[in-house]
């Protein structure tokens, strides 16, 4: 009876490390280790957290899936295979601060695509609403499709053309993203 129990101890001892294995924290927020996008798998690449003003306010914590691990930004943005990122919103930003972020976000990765990008960053920023502490918005990258949003899980529209996905993900992954903490941590850093 004894060693049964020790037998079925240690088997909930593994099933609790089995459980912790299958998602990774950063700042108390969790994210699995695989999603399943339109039926491909995609493996959790890196976390990071956003931090914005003089003051360091942590505004989201970022997470990078991609189809196979890599630390490679360059290999990633040019990678014709899908990829999402997930932003769990940890502070309250309006719905102009979010549009100001993405037209701050495009000049920094595209500068010279600008005028292409134009009225699909406008669709992007119509899409934009005040998101709360605890909400996500996620952005699947489909190839030769372009950019597919969802608000907590709930799809909201897609933004077509693989210009517009290289330089949507170029904003985090890109040479001049919103941190370079932020950026690492995608690329598979410790999430700080």
């Amino acid at each position: 009876m004894v060693k049964r129990l020790r037998m079925i101890g240690w088997a909930a001892a593994l099933l609790a490390v089995a459980g912790l294995a299958q998602a990774r924290q950063c700042d108390g927020v969790s994210f699995p280790e695989q999603v399943t996008v339109h039926g491909q798998p995609l493996v959790l690449n890196g976390l990071g957290i956003r931090k914005a003003t003089f003051l360091r306010i942590k505004v989201y914590v970022g997470a990078l899936y991609l189809a196979h691990p890599s630390a490679d930004a360059a290999g990633i943005l040019a990678a014709d295979q899908p990829s999402e990122i997930v932003l769990h919103f940890l502070w309250h930003v309006t719905t102009g601060q979010l549009r100001e972020a993405w037209r701050d976000g495009f000049r920094q990765s595209a500068p010279a695509a600008l005028t292409a990008l134009r009225a699909r960053i406008a669709t992007l920023n119509g899409w934009m609403h005040g998101i709360g502490s605890g909400q996500s918005m996620a952005f699947v990258h489909l190839p030769g499709q372009g950019i597919e949003y969802l608000l907590n899980g709930v799809p909201q529209g897609s933004i077509p053309g693989e210009d517009f996905a290289r330089a949507f993900f170029g904003i985090w992954l890109g040479a001049r993203p919103p941190g370079h903490a932020l950026k690492a941590g995608l690329l598979g850093a410790a999430c700080r």
